[in-house]
């Protein structure tokens, strides 16, 4: 059986993931208020800085930076593109 979440996100009901994917207080967070579908827009807006940025996710830099991206993201103002991101 399935959990479901009020995700932060699609501002409904929706089935809650399956396990955290995040450590710490922000992963719980995210597990109690983010839903499958909000997770999986994340992971591609994860993908797009990091390509944009061209981060490497293991410098802590790095990591610091998609972690302060994830917070707004789900529970601030949105994570913005970059500037100049020209969607294809």
């Amino acid at each position: 059986m399935s959990r479901t979440v009020h995700c932060i996100i699609l501002g409904t009901e929706a089935d809650g993931l399956d396990r955290p994917v995040y450590p710490g207080e922000l992963g719980r967070r995210i597990y109690d208020n983010v839903s499958k579908i909000a997770w999986q827009r994340w992971l591609g807006h994860q993908t797009m800085l990091i390509n944009e940025y061209r981060l490497t996710p293991i410098e802590p830099k790095a990591r610091r930076f998609l972690e302060q991206e994830m917070e707004k993201f789900f529970f601030g103002d949105g994570s913005e593109r970059p500037p100049d991101f020209v969607e294809e």
